[in-house]
């Protein structure tokens, strides 16, 4: 009954998602509390309250027609004059509202701007690890997805194979920092030099590349780390954002893309991004968490990266006092931790103990696993000795 390439899809199914569905289940046999699940990257954190307050400010004080009716496929024009105002403010663009398309979270966004930029057997760049669920986004468009083989040692790109992977097929190259899986901020050198290889490209084989940005991890920075506004070093840059990690507001699918002007054929790119938000089905992003972003853009968030950075400590030394290995992360909310075996056995022994983390096979690195740390503090502390005893199975 179903369509060939969805069978496929539903095979490759996300294994994060699967995980929490095991969560739940051993939660339902030992207790939640009993039960440690690192597996999907739902923030714990609750929204501010600013966004709340916003939420009934805009119900009391706005018309009903008016923040539950449709609007421009772009969103409506004060929310992106907001949102682009902000970014001005924060990085130093010139961007207005032109420039921003409303979208329902970041994977909303970047399903549009595929529909509108790729044809069937175009190919799109990823440097593992990576999302998995890119995998899925580049096989709806009919692309092929091409990976960068990771650099172990530092998790930034690997910029010389990256430059031998890129043909004249290549039409989008995904970044995603503060990364997801790693916790790992892309540094201005590593920017530049990724820029540098893909406008040499763009002359040498005479194609367009667009540099996509999938940043909903953007706010998320700890130590004073900075994550660099990628549109300043590519002209040919596409922003993907989103409100689901910070404002923890996943569930209400609210984002948006910034398309600059300085991208080829900028104007016909977001016309065909309208087109594509309404042929997907999606039409408009939601119409009353527009109208809450549009008074909470800039929220401050530090409390938010308070809790996540005590969860963040208190777990990379406890996984490293107890022998397992990992990069201490920049961003985000996930600790990828080496294993001592494969990464899949590894994320089943750890079931044993009630632990569930998610192999780094299905973000395009084996010998890895997830862990994400958005979760309550006593999560964190309480699992600890789980992962002690995992970790005498093998010594």
């Amino acid at each position: 009954m179903i369509s060939d390439k969805m069978e496929v899809l539903v095979k490759n199914s996300s294994v994060i998602r699967a995980m929490f569905e095991e969560g739940k289940r051993l939660a339902s046999i030992y207790g939640a509390d009993k039960v440690y699940d690192f597996s999907l990257g739902n923030p714990n954190v609750p929204a501010p309250s600013e966004v709340n307050e916003a939420i009934k400010a805009v119900v009391d004080e706005e018309s009903s027609t008016y923040i539950h009716g449709y609007m421009s496929n772009s969103g409506y024009e004060d929310v992106r004059k907001a949102i682009s105002a902000s970014i001005n403010r924060r990085f130093g663009t010139d961007f207005n509202e032109s420039n921003i398309v409303m979208t329902v979270g970041a994977a909303g966004g970047m399903n549009v701007l595929f529909k509108s930029i790729l044809n069937p057997g175009d190919e799109v760049i990823v440097f593992a690890p990576y999302f998995g669920e890119y995998r899925s986004y580049a096989a709806n468009a009919d692309a092929k997805l091409v990976t960068v083989s990771p650099d172990t040692t530092t998790f930034q790109p690997n910029i010389k194979e990256f430059e031998q992977l890129i043909t004249a097929r290549t039409k989008v190259v995904i970044i995603n920092t503060p990364n997801n899986p790693t916790g790992v901020i892309y540094s201005e050198d590593t920017l530049r030099a990724l820029a540098d290889v893909m406008k040499r490209k763009e002359v040498e084989l005479g194609t367009d590349i667009v540099l996509f940005s999938d940043e909903p991890y953007r706010e998320l920075a700890y130590d004073g780390a900075v994550v660099p506004y990628v549109t300043g070093f590519y002209d040919n840059t596409v922003v993907g954002y989103s409100y689901s990690k910070s404002l923890s507001l996943p569930g209400e699918r609210i984002g948006y893309l910034v398309i600059p002007d300085s991208l080829k054929d900028a104007e016909l790119v977001k016309s065909a991004c309208n087109t594509a938000t309404r042929i997907l089905g999606f039409v408009n992003a939601p119409s009353l968490m527009q109208r809450v972003i549009a008074r909470c853009v800039d929220v401050d968030v530090t409390e938010n990266i308070k809790v996540y950075d005590r969860n963040r400590s208190a777990l990379y030394e406890g996984l490293t006092l107890a022998g397992f290995e990992c990069v201490k992360p920049q961003g985000a909310f996930y600790m990828f931790m080496k294993t001592p075996c494969d990464d899949k056995e590894f994320a089943e022994r750890a079931k044993k103990y009630n632990i569930l983390v998610v192999p780094g096979s299905s973000f395009g690195c084996p010998g890895y696993v997830r862990i994400a740390y958005c979760v309550a503090y006593e999560t964190i502390v309480g699992s600890l000795d789980s992962f002690r005893q995992l970790a005498q199975e093998f010594r």
